[in-house]
């Protein structure tokens, strides 16, 4: 399949072209404002599908928004029907097609030439009246509160929230480029004479604020978001993909003594937390139990062994562990245990526990094995 897409390097178009990569379509003709005007023609002659992506939408002047948005338009579907390709055709419009400004009117009018393009010459249109869409690669401080939102806390810059009580509707990145692909093999999802794409997040401005703020933080409390939210989830990965490229890894403190180390690593608010264990040669750690707080050890570098005792028995249960064959062990409560390192090099173990560690009420009971 020979594929045309316009507004090749916007910001649906380069997530959108990657994609199409990944799942081996190889024809994609990729076409942008610095395209050579001739090979329009020649895309248009050879496709067998067109995303129409290419649009205005933060001209130096409004005039700009009907050239960008309706002639360009009306271009490709003149040189579509100059060599009588009836090829199915998308074109990306918006939400705001339905309102009086002129941003609406040139998406409207887009629409409408795209419709009478079809009654015309009998070729299938798929028009998506997308709301705002989030995602990497979206340029920031331009047309995106997302984008400018993610792009700012990242960088340590402010943010200006005029109204957070404001109501968005959005779509990501991913389930718009899943729509546009399914609609390759005519799975697109329609609604009232429009295709969608069928997952809407409805979240204030506020909110959206927020949680990217909360994101920055989440590196100092070592928190991470719900990801059983597929908002945050979402724009969680939204937020990453901004930070700066000197600032991806970030250092956690260390509790370090003659021991060796032990090292919180992720905390969560319904999921536990995770640490990392760092024994030196034939050091024991541990020698305590809880009462509900349960954990789990996985040894992934050096050799040891693992004690456990229920608190009113003498009986001394052992489980020999090695970074050479992983396997994890439960800690029950009512156990006292601890985990000694046999070899001659550090013992490096995760660790995790139901909870997160509250100082006020630790669950934890010295008690030798």
């Amino acid at each position: 399949m020979k594929i045309l897409v316009t507004g090749a390097k916007g910001f649906i178009g380069k997530n959108l072209i990657a994609e199409l990569k990944n799942q081996k379509y190889t024809d994609i003709f990729e076409y942008d404002v610095d395209t050579k005007a001739e090979l329009l023609d020649a895309y248009c002659k050879a496709a067998d599908f067109v995303f129409h992506l290419a649009g205005v939408n933060r001209p130096k002047e409004q005039d700009e928004y009907m050239a960008g948005n309706f002639g360009f338009t009306s271009a490709l579907l003149d040189t579509l029907k100059k060599h009588h390709n009836t090829c199915p055709v998308m074109i990306s419009s918006s939400i705001q097609a339905s309102l009086d400004n002129p941003y609406g009117q040139s998406k409207k009018a887009g629409e409408e030439l795209m419709l009478e393009y079809a009654g015309q010459t009998g070729a299938k249109v798929l028009v998506y009246r997308f709301p705002n869409v989030f995602g990497k690669w979206c340029r920031p401080n331009y047309n995106s509160a997302v984008a400018t939102f993610c792009h700012n806390v990242a960088h340590d810059l402010p943010i200006q929230v005029n109204d957070p009580g404001v109501v968005m509707r959005l779509v990501y990145i991913d389930n718009v480029v899943d729509e546009l692909i399914g609609a390759l093999s005519g799975k697109e999802n329609r609604n009232e004479g429009f295709c969608e794409v069928p997952v809407v997040h409805t979240v204030t401005l506020g909110e959206i604020a927020d949680r990217i703020r909360s994101f920055k933080e989440s590196r100092k409390t070592l928190t991470v978001p719900d990801m059983a939210d597929g908002f945050e989830k979402n724009l969680y990965s939204t937020y990453l993909s901004y930070l700066p490229e000197n600032d991806f890894s970030y250092a956690l403190k260390m509790n370090i003594d003659n021991r060796g180390s032990f090292t919180e690593f992720i905390k969560t608010p319904n999921r536990g937390q995770f640490s990392v264990n760092i024994s030196r040669p034939h050091i024991t750690k541990g020698n305590h139990w809880h009462h509900s707080k349960n954990e789990k050890f996985l040894v992934v570098s050096g050799a040891g062994v693992i004690r456990f005792r229920k608190i009113d028995s003498n009986e001394i249960i052992e489980y020999y562990v090695s970074g050479e064959k992983l396997e994890v062990v439960d800690i029950p409560p009512g156990y006292t245990h601890n985990i000694e390192n046999l070899g001659d090099t550090d013992m490096v173990t995760l660790m995790w526990a139901n909870e997160s560690f509250d100082p006020d009420k630790p669950d934890t009971y010295y008690l030798e094995v």
